[in-house]
């Protein structure tokens, strides 16, 4: 992988990190999750580590995917980054303040990948519709075939529909949508995450997997 500036950089707008030394059979299903408006509180175009506060219901949403062996793998879009409003070391920064959060909780993230490809971006990162950028599913084809996954069984939470095109181009066929509507899309099941009630299904087929 493509170094830059001490970055997982595998190219100059996609980070991926394989953030824990947890080892997986091939074939596993994982769980996908967006990051900035699921993980956590959405700030905008987050840069300040300071600022970053989880999502009531998350941290057990990835406990139990740690606790029963399955990959948790964040996706996540950053055109702040393309747009200038911040690097990399800003990105890294305010990431590792979302991680150290969740292990406070005894939740732990297994790789990240980010893009900052933007069609308002400038230089290399001034892309439209770049593969790796969600809806498009490159991210999780990536985390895929690095892993080895099932992504048919896998599943995926986000706050934007465009997470949902993204698992669903990807071949997954569950996924769930932070204060969304229940639907199908195309293969994907679509549930909503509201409540303690939704929260209680996700975590019903995190631990049937």
């Amino acid at each position: 992988m493509a170094e830059s500036e001490g970055f997982p950089l595998a190219e100059p707008g996609l980070w991926v990190e394989r953030v824990s030394d947890r080892s997986f059979p091939a074939g596993r299903p994982a769980l996908f999750l967006d990051r900035d408006g699921t993980i956590n509180v959405d700030t905008g175009y987050p840069s300040d580590p300071s600022a970053m506060a989880l999502r009531d219901g998350i941290a057990p949403v990835i406990e139990a995917a740690n606790e029963h062996g399955i990959p948790v793998v964040v996706v996540t879009n950053q055109s702040g980054i393309a747009r200038g409003y911040f690097g990399w070391d800003a990105f890294a920064r305010v990431n590792g303040r979302v991680l150290d959060l969740l292990a406070e909780q005894n939740a732990f993230v297994d790789m990240v990948l980010a893009c900052a490809y933007h069609e308002a971006g400038t230089g290399p990162l001034a892309i439209a519709d770049h593969p790796m950028r969600k809806p498009n599913p490159g991210m999780l084809l990536e985390a895929g075939r690095r892993l080895g996954l099932d992504l048919k069984r896998s599943l995926i939470v986000g706050d934007k529909p465009a997470d949902m095109e993204a698992g669903q181009r990807a071949g997954l066929e569950r996924g769930w949508l932070v204060d969304g509507e229940a639907s199908t899309r195309n293969g994907l099941s679509m549930l909503p995450m509201r409540d303690a009630t939704d929260l209680g299904g996700l975590l019903t087929a995190i631990r049937s997997l």
